[in-house]
C-alpha cells in the first residue's frame, strides 16, 4: 500500500489566489474548473513533477501505462477524482500516428513535442462546491516505506508553507496593457475557399461533415499568468487550465469535455452548434432560440454523437453506451453552445489508455467519418494544429482520469502566441457564415492578449 497524506481545510481565497502562489514554480499546472458548473466541482493545482515524460513522432500510451502502474494507488472513500499522477496534454498532431494511412504534410511554427505529461506527486486542491482547500501527498516514486514517509511529510510542510503565505488582500490584480498585430493564416477570401472545397468533398459523399480551422498567430509582452488570468474572467469554463511545460505554456478556457473516466463509468461531452451573445436580453433570446431552432447545428451534433458511441464502442461494453443527453443548451460569457453526453463502462479487458487510443483526436474537432476528415483538414488548412484541438488533463494514481478539448486555447512559447478557431462544415453550411462563426470564437482570446 503506497503511503499518502490527505487532509483539508477551510477555503480562506479564492482559486485564483492559489494558483497565483505557485504560478512561478517550476512545470506548475491549474486544472482550472472557473465556470465552478456541476461539470467542474474541482480545480487542482501541483508544480515540481518528480518526473517527466514527453514525446515527439512515437505513441506515447505504452510508456504513460506503465508508469501509472507502478504507481498505482487505492484512495480512501470520499476522495476527490484526481490523487496525485500524471498531467499534461496530447496534441492533435499525434492522431496521425495513429492510423497508418494518414500523412502529414503541413509544417509546424511552434515545434513542440506531440505530448507532455508531468507526473505530480504533491497536489493542492479546492472543492469549489464545498468551499474546502485539500492537500494529497503521496510516496512516490519513493519504493521504501520509510523514505515514502518521509517524502510525503516533507512536501506537505511546502505545501503549508506556501498557502500560508497567501494574503487575499495584497493579491492585486496587475495593470498592463498590450498592443498585438494579430495574423491568420487564411484571408477572408481563402478560408472561404476552402469551406467551399469542404462542401465539394461533402456533396461527393467523402464525409458527412469537417471541422476546419484558421489559425492567429501574434507577440506579446505579457506574461502567460496575465494572459490567463484576462482569459478566465474574459471566458470563464469547466474545463479552463494552465500548463507550464517550461519552454511553453498551455492556456486554456476550454468548455468541452472530452475524455472523463471515474470508477470505471465513462463519459464524453462533445459539443456542436453556436451562436454569439447578443447586446441585451431580446437580442440574446434571438440567437439562443435561434440555435435551438437550427436544423443544421442539430445535425452537426447528432452526427458527432453517432461518431463518439462508435469511438466508445471499441473499448466499452456495448450494451453499457447510453446517449444520457442529446441536445444541451450552455451559456458562455461570448457564445451559446449546444452539447450531448454519452457514457459507457470499460470493458474489463480495457484500460484508460486504451480508451484514449481508440478515441483520439476527439470528433467533434474532426468530423465524420474521422480518419477522412482528418485528411481533408490536412489538404485545406496550411500548418498544424499542434496543442489546438488535442487534449489537455490527467491520469490519476488512483486510476480515474478526466481530459478536455483545447478549443479556446492559447499556446505561448516565449513572447510568441498562437490560437485556432474553427467550426463544423455541413452540406448546407454557408461559408461566410462559417467564417464569422470563427471569429466569434476568437473573441475572448483576442481581447485577452490585448491586455
Amino acid at each position: 500500500m503506497a503511503y499518502y497524506i490527505w487532509k483539508s481545510y477551510k477555503l480562506k481565497f479564492k482559486p485564483w489566489e492559489a494558483f497565483s502562489a505557485l504560478s512561478g514554480r517550476k512545470n506548475c499546472f491549474f486544472l482550472d474548473s472557473s465556470l465552478n458548473s456541476v461539470t467542474g466541482r474541482y480545480s487542482f493545482l501541483g508544480f515540481d513533477p518528480c518526473a517527466i515524460l514527453k514525446t515527439q513522432d512515437e505513441q506515447p500510451f505504452e510508456k504513460l501505462r506503465k508508469i501509472l502502474r507502478d504507481y498505482r494507488i487505492n484512495a480512501s472513500s470520499g476522495a476527490p477524482p484526481f490523487f496525485g499522477g500524471a498531467v499534461g496534454y496530447f496534441g492533435y498532431d499525434l492522431g496521425f500516428l495513429l492510423e497508418k494511412k494518414l500523412v502529414m504534410k503541413t509544417y509546424s511554427k511552434e515545434k513542440i513535442p506531440d505530448s507532455w505529461f508531468g507526473f505530480y506527486n504533491t497536489v493542492a486542491g479546492i472543492d469549489n462546491l464545498k468551499k474546502e482547500l485539500f492537500f494529497i501527498c503521496v510516496g512516490f516514486p519513493e519504493k521504501k516505506s520509510s523514505l515514502a514517509r518521509a517524502l510525503c511529510r516533507d512536501n506537505f510542510r511546502k505545501l503549508e508553507n506556501i498557502f500560508s503565505e497567501i494574503n487575499p488582500q495584497q493579491n492585486k490584480k496587475e495593470k498592463s496593457r498590450d498592443s498585438c498585430a494579430l495574423k491568420s493564416n487564411f484571408t477572408k477570401a481563402a478560408y472561404i475557399a476552402a469551406v467551399k472545397k469542404a462542401k465539394e468533398y461533402i456533396s461527393r459523399g467523402d464525409v458527412y461533415q469537417v471541422n476546419l480551422s484558421q489559425h492567429f498567430q501574434a507577440r506579446s509582452i505579457l506574461s502567460a499568468q496575465q494572459i490567463y488570468r484576462k482569459l478566465r474572467e474574459l471566458s470563464p469554463a469547466g474545463f479552463s487550465a494552465y500548463l507550464d511545460t517550461g519552454d511553453f505554456q498551455i492556456l486554456s478556457s476550454s468548455p468541452e469535455r472530452f475524455l472523463q473516466v471515474c470508477a470505471g463509468k465513462v463519459a464524453t461531452r462533445p459539443m456542436k452548434g453556436t451562436r454569439p451573445r447578443g447586446s441585451n436580453t431580446q437580442k440574446d433570446i434571438f440567437y439562443k432560440r435561434q440555435l435551438l431552432n437550427s436544423i443544421k447545428d442539430k445535425a452537426e451534433l447528432t452526427m458527432i454523437v453517432d461518431l463518439e458511441r462508435n469511438d466508445l464502442g471499441k473499448v466499452c461494453s456495448y450494451d453499457s453506451i447510453k446517449v444520457t443527453q442529446l441536445r444541451n443548451l450552455e451559456k458562455y460569457s461570448t457564445v451559446y453552445q449546444t452539447t450531448a453526453q454519452i457514457t459507457g463502462r470499460l470493458h474489463h479487458k480495457k484500460d484508460n489508455l486504451d480508451l484514449l487510443r481508440a478515441c483520439f483526436p476527439g470528433g467533434s474537432v474532426t468530423g465524420c467519418p474521422k480518419i477522412r476528415a482528418m485528411e481533408i483538414i490536412e489538404e485545406l488548412e496550411p500548418a498544424r494544429r499542434a496543442v489546438y484541438t488535442g487534449s489537455l488533463g490527467y491520469l490519476s494514481f488512483s486510476g480515474n482520469m478526466d481530459f478536455n478539448i483545447l478549443i479556446r486555447t492559447i499556446l505561448k512559447k516565449k513572447n510568441r502566441l498562437y490560437f485556432g478557431v474553427g467550426g463544423g462544415i455541413v452540406a448546407d453550411s454557408v461559408p461566410e457564415h462559417e467564417y464569422e462563426e470563427t471569429l466569434v470564437k476568437a473573441k475572448a482570446m483576442i481581447k485577452a492578449i490585448s491586455g
